[in-house]
């Protein structure tokens, strides 16, 4: 029996390499940004990152809304993939769970299409949702059938960690995530937390009190998951802080033996909430 053509989905959150959705023909579902004096736009498609972080700044306390995509936009995006490869099955790869409703908006419309639709939480964000799309890829250019990747993701899955430091509290205090007590003594200690995505959920696991104490913070982190190992796949992710991206790169580059597989800006869902000066790094340590 032929096996089914598989089909990628996945949303504005992966933080993909520009080009790579188009080459591997991936669809990606947009969230949404909404400020409150400037509009509604669709993260990655009608606001790129080089433009979002200038109009947050500018914003000041009128801080932009995220909000998942509705069911409608994933009914839209299965149908027109059904369309164009009829009688395939489709992989949906979605922000974690844990942070986001996004998953279970997949499942819900994924449910009124077809069963051939499969939605898989990566209990992971950024890049480190991301490489599990470019695992997911490399896979299908083999032949991998659809069980195959999905419990190869599981695997990745778990032995993914995304960590990055935040430059400043106060994007978390103006979106309400954190108390105006913990955003001013962070303030005044100049502490920037570290925190990475732990079982799907956002994990504090240490501070420091420049971005190039988390740099190295980063890459010693990387190295003990790693142990002897090379890391399966590794990313750095910035927000509106190339030059010190840079330094990561060289640096993470330089540890781990080999070149990153993603090096970019986050967009602006993520960036609502941690702000520009972000610094983050992924790796698989399969």
């Amino acid at each position: 029996m032929t096996e089914k053509e598989i089909r990628i989905v996945t949303d504005s959150t992966a933080d993909l390499p520009d080009g790579y959705a188009e080459e591997n023909r991936i669809a990606v579902v947009p969230l949404h940004i909404n400020f409150p004096k400037g509009g509604s736009y669709k993260d990655g498609v009608d606001l790129k990152a080089r433009d979002f972080y200038p109009m947050l700044i500018a914003a000041g306390d009128a801080i932009p809304k995220t909000s998942t995509p509705t069911k409608g936009d994933f009914l839209k995006t299965y149908h027109q993939v059904m369309e164009e490869s009829p009688d395939c099955q489709i992989l949906s790869i979605h922000l974690s769970g844990g942070l986001s409703s996004t998953i279970s908006v997949a499942e819900s419309a994924a449910r009124e299409v077809s069963p051939d639709i499969y939605p898989f939480d990566s209990r992971n964000i950024s890049f480190g949702m991301g490489l599990q799309v470019q695992e997911a890829i490399r896979m299908l250019k083999e032949g991998a059938a659809m069980k195959k990747i999905i419990d190869h993701l599981q695997l990745v899955a778990t032995h993914t960690e995304t960590m990055f430091c935040l430059n400043t509290l106060e994007y978390l205090y103006k979106g309400g995530r954190i108390g105006k007590v913990t955003a001013l003594f962070g303030t005044i200690l100049n502490v920037k937390p570290m925190i990475h995505v732990k079982d799907g959920i956002y994990e504090s696991f240490d501070k420091v009190r420049s971005q190039r104490q988390a740099i190295q913070k980063m890459v010693d982190r990387g190295m003990h998951l790693l142990g002897d190992r090379k890391p399966t796949r590794v990313g750095v992710i910035h927000g509106a802080c190339e030059a010190m991206a840079d330094t990561l790169k060289a640096k993470a580059e330089a540890a781990f033996g080999r070149k990153l597989d993603c090096f970019g800006e986050t967009g602006a869902v993520i960036g609502t909430h941690t702000g520009p000066g972000t610094l983050g790094m992924t790796v698989c340590h399969l």
